[in-house]
């Protein structure tokens, strides 16, 4: 009972005063095929000691990503984080804060927030930041709310460029509420192909760069285009690390930009958790999502700071707010934060550069190999090459023999026709060795 604290009856009773006939009634929405079906194969309690032992052995089946040469990329990047940013972060001012509700008593968090705030304006080119959102996926999707709700319109067009698990996060906000998704085929380098599906009942336009094949774009063309008809701009960001090299959103002509920050300062972590990044123009502030964290000063006229605007947040507006998001990666924000503050402008350009001369150095490596097509015309650190066999059962293959060689297309979205098409990135923890052993293995692999 110390961890299931209600009774069969305390069950019945809630279901009654609700309206629902079984738990398995609350869980309707979510598809059949999402669903588990019985119990997870684990024992169904143990002692500590036995589950410790349990869970140990199943953390042994996986292959760390520093273990082995590891070319993964496709939205979650492996970078080095330095050790004092988990050391600070780890301090029980930051690690146990919560909800700063009261700034009397939250002045550092508040103002952690501001100073991630205006680092995520910087490197976006943007005016205005968010105090984050959870992801970059789910930050997207918000960004496309947002759109609709500053142009009255319902219409989004998703670029074929972008990458399937932020667009089916789009598609799952935006229709519950009323949206309408057109979603382009995925390409590697014909972002320009969404001007053909603009219309006067467009909200907004979704592109990516580095795209989802590793192409990097400038949408300052785009941007005038979509603007034309009325329409906003958003632009993706899933390698936050490359806003240190390549033109920003912002100077592109971006209205709302929607990035994943998990390559500065956080680890892969397994998937999670990340940090969505969410900047704008200030003439949009009242209509973004999220928390925003404001300077001011007190009744003696010392620097302050405060959550603003915060009546559009659902714990005060409730139904009417502009978003149901109540919180923030507060943590992951602040290790984002420290990691930018230690690097300063000139270690992330100089960051950048050895990621885009990593990458370069993988280029050359795989297409020198028989058979093997590289696709990404510009990139910054990942590239698309194309494979003369599946890339699926090649990355298996491959990872049999210690090397993680990259995401196939297939398994982000089996239904695009690109199942010889493999991801495969490099950052400034790739070594020149890890790409003389890639190139070995996927050799051999290919003989």
């Amino acid at each position: 009972m110390r961890y299931l604290p209600l009774t069969s009856a305390d069950r019945r009773e809630m279901l009654a005063v609700i309206g629902a006939p079984s738990v398995d009634a609350l869980f309707e929405d979510v598809p059949a095929a999402a669903r588990r079906d019985g119990l997870v194969d684990l024992p169904l309690h143990q002692g500590e000691l036995e589950v410790e032992r349990t869970l140990s052995r199943l953390a042994a089946r996986n292959t760390p990503a520093g273990s082995v040469p590891f070319f993964c990329g496709a939205g979650a990047y492996r970078h080095h984080v330095p050790a004092s940013v988990d050391h600070l972060i780890q301090r029980s001012e930051f690690l146990t804060a919560y909800t700063p509700y009261q700034p009397e008593i939250a002045q550092g968090t508040l103002q952690a927030m501001f100073e991630f705030q205006t680092q995520v304006a910087a490197l976006t080119g943007m005016e205005v930041a968010n105090a984050s959102m959870y992801d970059g996926s789910t930050a997207a999707a918000e960004a496309v709310l947002m759109a609709m709700r500053v142009t009255r319109r319902r219409k989004a067009v998703l670029s074929p460029g972008l990458h399937p698990h932020y667009a089916d996060t789009i598609w799952s906000l935006a229709h519950a509420a009323g949206g309408r998704i057109e979603r382009l085929p995925l390409a590697v380098d014909a972002e320009a192909r969404v001007l053909e599906s603009l219309d006067d009942q467009t909200a907004c336009v979704v592109v990516q760069t580095p795209n989802l094949f590793g192409t990097a774009s400038d949408f300052t063309a785009l941007a005038e285009a979509v603007h034309e008809k009325g329409a906003l701009l958003v632009v993706v960001v899933t390698e936050a690390l490359s806003l240190g090299l390549v033109k920003s959103p912002g100077e592109m002509g971006a209205d709302i930009v929607a990035a994943e920050g998990q390559s500065i300062g956080n680890g892969l972590n397994f998937g999670g958790p990340y940090v969505g990044l969410f900047a704008t123009r200030e003439r949009y502030v009242r209509q973004m999502p999220g928390r925003l964290c404001g300077q001011t000063v007190d009744a003696d006229g010392r620097r302050g700071f405060v959550l603003t605007l915060s009546t559009r947040e659902q714990h005060i507006r409730r139904e009417k707010a502009t978003s149901n998001i109540c919180t923030n990666s507060g943590l992951c924000a602040l290790a984002f934060s420290i990691h930018l503050s230690l690097l300063g402008q000139a270690g992330l350009e100089k960051l950048a550069l050895l990621n885009h001369q990593a990458a370069r150095r993988l280029k050359a490596a795989v297409e020198a190999l028989p058979g093997v097509e590289v696709l990404t015309p510009r990139f910054f650190n990942e590239i698309a090459v194309r494979l003369p066999r599946p890339a699926a059962a090649l990355t298996e293959a491959l990872a049999a023999k210690g090397v993680l060689a990259g995401v196939p297309v297939s398994r982000l979205d089996p239904d695009a026709g690109l199942d010889e098409v493999l991801l495969m990135a490099a950052t400034e923890t790739t070594t020149e060795d890890d790409i003389g052993r890639l190139a070995a293995a996927l050799k051999e692999a290919l003989a």
